[in-house]
């Protein structure tokens, strides 16, 4: 037999309307009723309807994550810290993956399943201020990633520039002083991977280093095989790096193969660094220096700012309640410095 809040209230011998106000954390309840009531859930084993609790609000509970694949290691694991993060609050998160194209990115902007999610996190590539202006959709929308857009929704990244420019200063700092760059997406000018290449640029001008166009390998995509292609086309052009600072993980992992193949040590004859922190990155036979962007932090930005703007909608009366303006959030980065610079201990 399923519990109801009514047996609830009368194991504690308090109305249900105290019982209500326990279980959705009002906090105007005193501990000792709180301690009371949470006795009675434990021992009758309730389990809050979330359901019909989401449609009391008129919604559905479920929240939408949309990026431009799945299959990367660092979309993965930023979707785990989102479905994390969203259970806190008590939403289903609803995955769905783009492939970095425009209609795919305006399809899933302009609501295709507006009946379905309460709110958005979309991290797009090709998507243009233009095809969100006319956004007419309830539900809202937080933008990640580094498209900056003038236009009322929140937006969450980290300073891509200035990681970069850490991870080629760690390089130069080891004495390396032909730092190649792997993944730059030349057809692409507004994403990550050209913020990535112009902190290399930058940092290397500072120091007084040359930053050769033949050291920059672009790719065509983000994977291994990405990597592994591009250092092999390095070093056929007869480009000899003694360092590489990689797009993302999987194109450094992918290039290590490469430079393995071709009887080249890591880091003795090339240092390497990637971008993300995956989780393949520390358990390599060579353990991987990487940026470590804050995923956790990201998840919990996009998640609270969706959450907030839902809780906010409306006020007391049911009338609508003007939300705050456009935000942009900022999360925290790190240099984990590991054996494809530093060799082994």
């Amino acid at each position: 037999m399923t519990v109801s809040l009514k047996d609830v209230a009368e194991r504690a011998g308090v109305s249900i309307k105290t019982v209500s106000n326990v279980v959705n954390h009002y906090p105007h309840v005193t501990p000792a009723m709180r301690a009371r009531v949470q006795r009675a859930i434990d021992e009758l084993g309730y389990v809050p309807n979330m359901t019909a609790r989401h449609l009391r609000k008129g919604r559905t509970g479920i929240l939408a994550l949309a990026v431009p694949e799945l299959g990367n290691p660092y979309f993965a694991e930023l979707a785990g810290a989102v479905i994390d993060v969203a259970a806190e609050h008590e939403y289903t998160v609803l995955l769905d993956h783009t492939g970095g194209g425009r209609e795919r990115e305006i399809l899933v902007s302009q609501g295709f399943r507006a009946r379905v999610i309460d709110g958005l996190i979309l991290s797009p590539i090709e998507l243009a201020a233009e095809d969100l202006r006319g956004r007419d959709q309830d539900a809202p929308l937080v933008l990640l990633g580094e498209r900056e857009y003038d236009l009322p929704y929140d937006h969450i990244a980290i300073d891509n520039v200035a990681a970069a420019r850490a991870a080629v200063r760690h390089l130069l700092a080891l004495g390396r002083s032909r730092i190649a760059f792997l993944g730059a997406r030349t057809d692409r000018v507004n994403e990550p991977s050209q913020l990535r290449l112009r902190g290399w640029r930058e940092e290397l001008t500072l120091a007084g280093v040359a930053a050769p166009e033949s050291l920059i390998a672009p790719t065509g995509g983000w994977a291994h095989a990405d990597g592994a292609a591009a250092m092999a086309r390095l070093l056929d052009s007869g480009a000899r790096p003694d360092a590489v600072f990689a797009y993302n993980d999987p194109i450094a992992i992918g290039a290590m193969r490469v430079l393995a193949e071709r009887g080249l040590r890591v880091p003795g004859d090339v240092a390497v660094v990637g971008f993300d922190d995956i989780t393949e990155g520390r358990y390599g036979s060579v353990t991987l220096t990487t940026v470590s962007p804050a995923k956790q932090t990201i998840a919990r930005l996009a998640v609270e700012s969706l959450v907030s703007r839902l809780d906010g909608a409306r006020g007391r009366s049911g009338a609508p309640v003007p939300g705050p303006g456009r935000r942009e959030l900022r999360a925290e980065w790190r240099l984990v410095e590991r054996e494809s610079t530093l060799g082994r201990g």
